[in-house]
């Protein structure tokens, strides 16, 4: 009994290990749980990523991106597009993905513009459409 109790502790503190987190990371996360939509994108994209500090988890970028996408942030609206696109987080949605690139194309960011102009030239998501393509 005492080796089964002994791996469970191992278990345990790995699991613990595996998400420990920085004070930058805790800061981050408060500001993201107060609304902060710059924050709330940084902690998604970390969450894209993973770090040492933090594990890669799509669906955890989702939500944080979605948070900060539904207040305006259009780099979010460029991310939830993207993973819509891929399918990382979410089901893959080409519908979705041009609709968030869309988004944040009506606020003037590049990559949503860029994006969201490869989708309608492609019809991908969206009826073809040469002249949106190119606005």
């Amino acid at each position: 009994m005492k080796p089964l109790v002994a791996a469970a502790v191992i278990l345990v503190a790995l699991a613990v290990g595996a998400q420990a987190q920085t004070p930058e990371i805790d800061a981050l996360r408060a500001r993201a749980e107060q609304e902060d939509a710059e924050a709330q994108w940084g902690l998604g994209s970390l969450y894209e990523q993973g770090t040492n500090d933090l594990a890669q988890d799509y669906t955890e970028a989702v939500r944080w991106w979605r948070l900060a996408a539904d207040q305006g942030n259009a780099r979010a609206q460029v991310n939830l597009g993207t993973m819509y696109a891929a399918g990382l987080g979410v089901p893959e949605n080409p519908v979705e993905a041009a609709r968030w690139n869309r988004r944040a194309a009506d606020q003037g960011n590049a990559n949503g513009q860029f994006n969201a102009g490869i989708r309608y030239l492609t019809a991908d998501g969206v009826p073809e459409d040469y002249v949106a393509a190119h606005m």
